[in-house]
């Protein structure tokens, strides 16, 4: 039973059953085929640079809307075509923590990442990664700030002149 919120922990949970390294990238390439790009109602090209996830060598962007109901949707676009990794992980971010209140989704660490990935990946990928994890962390953030202020719903995050990411 996994220690993570919502669907996320289902997806924890399939993932350390896969023992087999092969079994494992099998998974990870079904979570990148699942990918959804962010809708247009969201965001077009050209994306916003403070959406832009730093490090991330698969120019990943990241974007919350908080919803009337005071959970978050989770978006992503991944610029290059070869981004499976930063693709299965967008994919199971969004699939696993969107639909959860801001509070628990700012509460994933970018730890994650080595349990998604293991340690099979490069120590530049790792770092693009965990920078995806860290963006929905700061998403996260602000929508609980801006909730807790009674902001106006939907609203997109993250918000210009806010904290961005940073590098973990």
């Amino acid at each position: 039973m996994s220690a993570y919120p919502g669907r996320l922990g289902e997806a924890m949970d399939i993932l350390s059953m896969a023992t087999d390294p092969a079994d494992r990238v099998d998974l990870l390439l079904g979570f990148a085929d699942r990918f959804r790009e962010v809708p247009p109602e969201v965001a077009t090209r050209p994306f916003p640079k403070i959406n832009r996830v730093p490090s991330c060598e698969s120019e990943a962007y990241a974007w919350g809307v908080l919803l009337d109901d005071g959970t978050l949707a989770l978006h992503f676009a991944v610029e290059n075509p070869s981004g499976v990794s930063a693709k299965a992980l967008a994919s199971i971010l969004d699939r696993g923590l969107s639909g959860l209140a801001p509070d628990e989704i700012a509460k994933v660490s970018p730890d994650i990442v080595y349990e998604i990935f293991r340690r099979d990946i490069s120590m530049g990928k790792g770092l693009g990664l965990m920078s995806m994890v860290s963006a929905v962390q700061v998403i996260a953030r602000q929508a609980a700030e801006a909730a807790a202020r009674g902001a106006a719903v939907p609203s997109l995050f993250p918000r210009p002149g806010e904290s961005r990411p940073q590098r973990p």
